[in-house]
């Protein structure tokens, strides 16, 4: 998809809208909310936070997706779980940075995400954020 700066894997329909929002509305998974690049509206989103060598990290297993573009743009969001909000600023890895992080995710969310690291094999098509603490509030 153009504009995208490399690929992406389209959740399919019962993903994007009965499982995902049901995740969410059960509060069951960490929700990263991040400013939308295009409209400025807070956008919500499940993911699954990576603690890793004691840093905290966001690995994008469908590549480009609009949460990346949103967080590239934005620079900074927040994960709400469990009634706590965490703000960070969003620090993306390079790619020769990602390796081990990406295999520590797989030892973790390999049965969620075994499928799209097959069909996007190269470190690069994962944007990986670092967490890093953040005391401002996002308006």
């Amino acid at each position: 998809m153009p504009g995208r700066n490399g690929p992406y894997l389209k959740p399919g329909w019962f993903v994007k809208n009965l499982v995902n929002p049901l995740l969410m509305k059960l509060g069951l998974v960490p929700v990263l909310v991040v400013r939308g690049r295009k409209t400025g509206k807070m956008r919500s989103v499940p993911v699954n936070v990576l603690e890793y060598q004691g840093q905290k990290y966001l690995v994008a297993p469908r590549g480009n997706t609009d949460w990346v573009l949103n967080l590239r743009s934005a620079g900074e969001g927040m994960i709400r779980f469990k009634g706590k909000t965490e703000h960070f600023r969003a620090v993306e890895v390079p790619d020769q940075d990602k390796p081990p992080i990406i295999q520590a995710y797989l030892q973790k969310w390999g049965a969620q995400v075994k499928k799209q690291f097959e069909v996007l094999p190269e470190p690069a098509h994962h944007p990986i954020f670092r967490m890093e603490s953040s005391t401002t509030e996002m308006g």
